[in-house]
């Protein structure tokens, strides 16, 4: 009889998943799918530097723009740089194009069987012809391996490089990236450091809990949804990180990111805004250009991982007023309001008649003009509500006359509606009853007057 447990167990290694490495950065990772078959000697090769730390704490020290940037020859060593030890040269094994999304290793001019440490991404496919024949072609060893790392990859890319003559640094540093430098010794701030090199751990799928999506908390955390309406989504396995966005995550037209830390948000198959991100909850704003008065699809992608399929009910308007948690006393939700000086009225410091406050609101659907994109945009002017969407407001039962209703100048989708205290209301908690279009709002909320 044969013996068939060489073949099986041949099988079995050629069935195994190719490892993948994730280069952890200060701008963010990179997850490297490593190609064995095609450059195994070089694979062990990056694998030894990695194992014994080598690459952990280095830097990038070369970035050329639309080629390629460049690292694992230094580390930082206090203030200054320490050159990694080299351990002997690699054979060359170039086989793969180093196309955009490859990484190879670097060598000698004129020697092609000089790799030791140092590595580059490519960044472009037009790169790739010149450099498959360059010094007996340059050894791909690794392919970046979702979108998630790729636009990690390019983020990098995309930290200037100061002029030769600006530039603190002379030769190997002198074509080294430098984030938010202006002058000066450069610190670690504005380096991009590589923080570790290690075998990436499988990412789990994100999870949605159940009825794990509703609308900003403080305004009502309602189940449906409007156009521009901000979502809170809980579940596992999001993000990394916890943060917000910020200036440096809008685009110079100030358009907010769709897509932050690696986390994005689909509804009905559109882009999201991500507002913020954290292990186990995402806040999302809701697109402006999506179908009203149906359910549509949520979907939230992390690490290149789908998480199930949520139902979320769109309406044309969904509006809510801030009433923070902290502002409930017994079974009364009181709601947030700012008087004209910027000060904030609460359950024990209540309005006074014939006083102007101001309420915030989210979820109160489109303005005026209806050409203007408010979801994801940094509000440049006043647009009020339409005339068929306008907001009443009683407090007592009496008519708060209405001074503004709209879009906050310099915010994201945040209303502000400016009215006046009706004269002659009762000291004590009073109702607030807030319609638009006649229909009321889902809140049950209260004001304390004075």
């Amino acid at each position: 009889m044969k013996n068939l447990c060489l073949p099986l167990l041949l099988l079995g290694a050629m069935l195994l998943p190719a490892q993948t490495v994730r280069f952890k950065t200060n701008l963010g990772d990179i997850d490297v799918e490593l190609l064995s078959a095609s450059a195994p000697e070089t694979v062990k090769n990056f694998l030894a530097y990695m194992n014994d730390g080598s690459y952990n704490n280095s830097v990038v020290h070369r970035s050329v723009s639309n080629f390629i940037w460049q690292g694992g020859g230094y580390k930082i060593d206090g203030t200054s740089f320490r050159e990694i030890t080299a351990k002997p040269a690699v054979v060359n094994e170039f086989k793969e194009s180093n196309l955009r999304g490859t990484i190879a290793m670097a060598k000698l001019d004129g020697n092609p069987n000089s790799a030791t440490n140092q590595w580059f991404f490519n960044l472009s496919n037009s790169n790739a012809a010149n450099l498959d024949r360059q010094n007996g072609g340059f050894t791909v060893f690794g392919r970046v391996k979702d979108a998630a790392s790729l636009a990690i990859m390019d983020k990098i890319a995309a930290v200037p490089v100061p002029s030769s003559a600006t530039h603190p640094f002379g030769s190997p540093f002198n074509e080294m990236p430098l984030q938010n430098y202006t002058s000066g010794n450069p610190t670690t701030n504005n380096y991009i450091i590589i923080q570790t090199v290690s075998t990436a751990v499988e990412a789990i799928p994100p999870s949605v809990s159940d009825n794990g999506v509703i609308t900003a908390s403080g305004f009502g955390a309602y189940k449906a949804a409007a156009p521009g309406s901000y979502l809170e989504i809980y579940g596992e396995n999001f993000a990394d990180v916890t943060r917000g966005w910020d200036g440096s995550d809008f685009t110079a037209a100030g358009r907010a990111p769709t897509s932050l830390e690696g986390v994005s948000v689909t509804v009905g198959g559109q882009r999201a805004f991500v507002n913020f991100v954290s292990p186990n909850q995402v806040n999302v704003q809701v697109p402006s250009t999506v179908a009203l008065n149906t359910t549509l699809p949520l979907v939230l992608t992390a690490r290149g991982q789908v998480s199930q399929t949520i139902p979320i009910q769109i309406k044309a308007r969904q509006g809510g007023l801030l009433a923070p948690a902290s502002y409930k006393v017994g079974d009364r939700q009181f709601v947030y309001a700012a008087r004209a000086s910027g000060e904030a009225t609460n359950p024990t410091n209540g309005v006074s008649g014939g006083e102007t406050i101001i309420l915030y609101g989210s979820g109160f659907g489109a303005v005026s003009p209806f050409a203007f994109d408010f979801a994801g945009q940094i509000v440049p002017a006043a647009y009020e509500l339409p005339s068929n969407a306008r907001v009443e407001v009683k407090i007592g039962g009496q008519v708060a006359t209405s001074r503004y209703q709209g879009l906050i100048p310099g915010l994201v989708g945040v209303y502000q509606f400016n009215i006046d205290v009706p004269m002659g209301l009762d000291a004590g908690p009073q109702r607030l009853e807030v319609t638009q279009a006649g229909a009321p709002i889902e809140q049950t909320l209260w004001i304390a007057v004075k």
